[in-house]
């Protein structure tokens, strides 16, 4: 406890200094010094957007069965704060996350009167988890081999954060069982299900101009890249426009803060280049997407996806939101953070997996026609339908919630 109380204090200090960039509002929040709202509370915490996307069918069947919930929603993302600002609850607050600070996790609790707990996916923060005097849940629990090898390093805090956790939904069962390993009581093992695979696109302002500058049959779509994979996407894009000379690639990075090394990486390989926080017209052959929070605007103007995190050693991210798209999929070879999701679209070739700036660009070529496309579409969006029905799950978190 003493080194992780010596780690959170060093990205606390952090935390708050790059919360002033964004005003005197988000350094209150980072310490847990935001006007409270009266009435109890439960605090749904999730890392960005994404997380708490997947999350809101759960969070909006609960609101339905509890009207008198009141919900305060944080955050380490600005995006995941206005996503979440943006939900249609009749009683919620939306704030950026709290350092997790023993002094600060307490006051939170306190001020909102915190009565459950409620956090997402990989986001485990022992003071607030041992602070919270009511139930603690997780939801798409996920818990990677090198996670837990992290977390083994301080097996002390881990088996007692986690034998504080009342529920656990975990997204897999490798992360159920690494999560049992760790200090989860099996009594607080509940059934696993992805929340990802439930995934509704949200409503966009519309962009009129965006679906007349792209053919979707013609475009191809870079998702959430890393550093170090747009190089071969790039090239695969420059061996592409051999045969394909109208193909466009529309290209967002995980990190818009990474535009101006990817502008550069453009030159390079000799490709023009648009970009859109730049307010740039959409004509170029590479659209670079450098905002956060349009990545279902990105996947309903591409036929073709390329999955990012999955040819560097990130683990690959989510199939299940482009395959809400009806987007044919392709992915590089490291798909271990949904290694279930990906191994399902494996075997029913609903994917392709390329790694190589030849291979890329053999796969785009393949599904260049319309109507393959569509079907390789539908064969991932049947791929990753999930049978598990929430009603369950609900019902299940409607018995753990404090009664109102």
């Amino acid at each position: 406890m003493i080194l992780y109380r010596l780690l959170i204090s060093l990205f606390a200090i952090i935390a708050v200094l790059q919360g002033r960039k964004h005003g005197p509002e988000t350094v209150k929040a980072r310490l847990g010094r935001s006007p409270a709202q009266n009435g109890p509370h439960i605090w749904l915490h999730g890392a960005s957007n994404g997380e708490l996307a997947s999350c809101w069918p759960v969070v909006q069947a609960l609101s339905q069965a509890r009207p008198d919930l009141k919900w305060v929603i944080t955050s380490n993302s600005a995006t995941g704060v206005d996503l979440a600002r943006q939900w249609p609850l009749p009683q919620h607050t939306a704030l950026p996350a709290p350092v997790d600070l023993a002094r600060v996790s307490a006051r939170v609790m306190r001020d909102w009167n915190v009565q459950a707990h409620i956090t997402l996916e990989t986001e485990i923060w022992p003071h607030r988890i041992l602070s919270c005097p009511g139930p603690v849940v997780m939801l798409g629990a996920r818990m990677s081999a090198s996670t837990a090898k992290g977390w083994s390093r301080v097996p002390g805090l881990i088996r007692r954060t986690l034998g504080r956790v009342s529920f656990a939904s975990a997204q897999d069962l490798q992360s159920l069982e690494r999560l049992i390993d760790l200090g989860l009581p099996k009594s607080a093992a509940g059934p696993t299900v992805d929340l990802k695979s439930f995934h509704t696109p949200p409503d966009l302002p519309a962009a009129p101009e965006l679906g007349l500058a792209f053919d979707r049959a013609q475009t191809w779509l870079a998702a959430s890249t890393h550093d170090g994979e747009d190089d071969i996407l790039l090239e695969a894009h420059k061996i592409a426009l051999n045969s394909q000379p109208d193909l466009r690639l529309i290209l967002a990075p995980r990190h818009p803060r990474r535009a101006a090394d990817i502008l550069r990486l453009c030159t390079q390989h000799g490709l023009s280049v648009a970009q859109r926080s730049a307010g740039a017209p959409p004509t170029e052959q590479v659209y670079l997407a450098d905002t956060m929070g349009e990545m279902p605007r990105w996947y309903a103007l591409a036929g073709r996806v390329f999955i990012g995190g999955t040819l560097t050693d990130r683990g690959g991210h989510t199939p299940y939101e482009p395959a809400t798209f009806g987007c044919a999929l392709i992915h590089g070879p490291d798909t271990r953070n949904f290694r279930a999701s990906f191994d399902q679209l494996r075997q029913t070739d609903a994917a392709i997996q390329a790694a190589t700036p030849a291979q890329i660009a053999q796969a785009l070529a393949e599904l260049t026609p319309t109507d393959t496309q569509e079907k390789q579409g539908r064969a991932a969006q049947e791929a990753l339908r999930q049978d598990t029905d929430l009603a369950p799950l609900v019902d299940k978190l409607l018995q753990i919630l404090p009664a109102g």
